[in-house]
């Protein structure tokens, strides 16, 4: 049977073929969207969990116990799961566990670019990169296979082009795998010092026993083509035949970790020089030079950012196909904003306001308060990081005595409080910190497409399940005043922020409304709203723009309101200082 699958769907494609039981991620681009399709497939138990670190320790309870599991994060999300998973590579696994994880070159939707390769070397865990849908499907299933042979957790690396471009893949049908039986090993398990050292002599056995394994695998083939050579891994091997053709020989690098010397041997025996095509940092290149290959490498490309074939053909210096031109002057740039309608956009407008406030942001659509016309945010670094580093901020201050009237405040969103922010949210109130913390509640992981999260109380598969109260557990955490606002209401807004920044010691202001691509069960208390237009009063002052929102334009003399895209969320009508913004008529469109 063949499918035109992307990247990730054919990931959880071979999942569901190597008879995967249970499945576990946090959703972080690009790699949302393979537990979302693991979720389809009812003989696989699929969860979302509330970090990175949450979704590994689950894959490696159900790998103890004999069941075949995966897990799905992106690069940063490798970074949360980082402890557990070089213990992991200690205790090896009983049934077959595959971690997925998808670095992003060129930060589309990102805070940083890192190469996941070098954790596969620093942790000791083999490392498969597809470059086709075909080959995650095939590789997922190689993975499980070796994940067992070698006792051992393994990587699929993908990256952003891998994970979305959709190619046809050849299908099979599910392996089902029988149970391993959980056998108790103290031994194996449970990693103490004592263990631990005996277990560390393991990981080194497995992998010189993999080194020799890899230097037989398909996965890394050498095509003869010219006297100049490519070695290439993931979506770059791809790129790198759009430009070259047959005109070059080719390594291709399927299996990237443990690294095949004797075939990298081989292959520069039969060239004149050669480049090294990959995306990140140079893993490969590295490799290279340490083999004693420098003086045939071409060292010509970018050390970061995507090796799209136009960078190649610019670097390389091959002619660059022509493009079409146009007239560019009447295109409009349209740089990321939040949509009409967004709940967090009452909040900023009113945070804006208050110019002797230092905003700490986190990761999350509401990221873009930092932009114009809202210019609200002032540092974002990680996830659950706001009230951590608001906090360091203001005890820093008053540490060294500092006569200042700057005080931050963090922001960040519901997702993102389950995932870290309890724990930063903790750090305020065990330390008396003076911090406000600000949680932007719109009840979905909104950045990520709108996945379920455990304050929205609906699972993976949009079953019920009990909904956490985040103004509950900041209580139980002790911090008072906790004050729940509606963001759409600029009064409640103001009158929230002027009593948390009133009160000495740590409070809580949690917004809450639905994103506006969700559409809420609860029409009680989250009723639709009606549109808005524009009247005859208006004398086109524009103050309606500086909430940013697009469904409102204007030229010289008009302001208008579109009505498809507006929501009736009314901020613009607080804004407005003549009172021009009123509800449409009945007759309205």
């Amino acid at each position: 049977m063949k499918q035109l699958l992307t990247g990730n769907e054919a990931i959880a494609r071979g999942a569901f073929e190597a008879g995967v039981v249970l499945a576990s991620a946090y959703p972080g681009t690009p790699s949302s969207e393979i537990l979302a399709n693991l979720a389809g497939y009812k003989e696989i138990y699929a969860e979302w969990a509330p970090n990175e670190k949450v979704s590994l320790e689950v894959v490696i309870g159900a790998s103890m116990a004999g069941v075949r599991a995966i897990a799905s994060l992106k690069h940063v999300g490798l970074n949360v799961a980082a402890d557990p998973l070089f213990t992991f590579v200690y205790t090896g696994v009983n049934g077959g566990a595959v971690i997925i994880v998808a670095d992003e070159p060129g930060q589309h939707s990102s805070q940083n670019e890192q190469d996941s390769r070098w954790y596969a070397q620093s942790a000791k865990v083999p490392m498969f990169e597809p470059a086709n849908s075909q080959e995650c499907l095939n590789m997922v299933k190689e993975a499980f296979a070796l994940s067992e042979m070698f006792d051992t957790p393994v990587f699929v690396r993908m990256t952003t082009r891998v994970c979305h471009s959709k190619s046809i893949v050849e299908c099979g049908e599910r392996a089902e795998q029988a149970v391993k039986p959980y056998v108790k090993d103290a031994s194996k398990y449970v990693m103490v010092p004592a263990n631990a050292r005996q277990r560390r002599a393991v990981v080194e056995k497995r992998m010189n026993d993999l080194k020799a394994h890899i230097e037989k695998s398909p996965l890394n083939f050498i095509t003869k083509g010219g006297k100049t050579g490519v070695i290439a891994s993931g979506v770059c091997r791809h790129y790198a035949r759009e430009i070259f053709g047959d005109s070059v020989t080719y390594l291709d690098m399927g299996f990237t970790h443990p690294l095949p010397d004797n075939i990298l041997k081989e292959f520069v025996g039969t060239v004149d020089g050669f480049y090294v095509i990959e995306e990140n940092d140079p893993y490969l290149k590295t490799w290279v030079k340490a083999q004693g290959f420098a003086d045939k490498l071409k060292d010509v490309l970018p050390k970061y950012g995507e090796m799209t074939p136009d960078v190649l053909r610019r670097c390389i210096g091959l002619d660059i196909p022509p493009t079409v031109e146009y007239d560019r002057s009447p295109v409009v740039p349209r740089p990321p904003a939040l949509c009409a309608g967004c709940p967090h956009r009452g909040f900023f407008y009113e945070l804006a306001k208050r110019k002797d406030l230092v905003v700490t942001g986190d990761i999350g659509c509401y990221t873009l308060g930092f932009a114009p016309p809202f210019n609200a945010m002032d540092s974002c670094v990680c996830m659950g990081g706001a009230f951590s580093i608001g906090h360091g901020f203001n005890r820093a201050l008053a540490a060294s005595g500092t006569d200042n009237k700057t005080r931050a405040v963090g922001v960040l969103g519901d997702s993102t409080f389950f995932h870290t922010g309890i724990n930063s949210l903790i750090e305020v109130a065990y330390n008396g910190s003076n911090t406000v913390c600000i949680i932007l509640d719109n009840r979905t992981t909104g950045m990520t497409g709108g996945q379920e999260h455990p304050g929205t109380g609906k699972d993976a598969r949009g079953n019920k399940t009990p909904e956490l109260d985040i103004a509950k557990i900041a209580e139980a955490c002790g911090i008072t005043p906790v004050i729940t606002v509606n963001p759409n209401n600029l009064s409640e807004v103001n009158a929230a922020l002027d009593k948390a920044l009133a009160h000495d010691g740590p409070s809580v202001i949690i917004t809450k409304w639905p994103c506006v691509l969700k559409k809420s069960d609860d029409k009680e208390k989250y009723p639709a709203l009606d549109k808005f237009e524009v009247s005859e009063k208006c004398t086109a002052c524009k103050l309606c723009l500086r909430c940013g929102c697009p469904a409102i334009s204007a030229d010289k003399n008009t302001v208008v309101i579109n009505p498809v895209q507006c929501t009736g969320c009314g901020v613009c009508e607080q804004v407005c200082p003549l009172k021009a913004i009123k509800q449409r008529s009945e007759n309205g469109d």
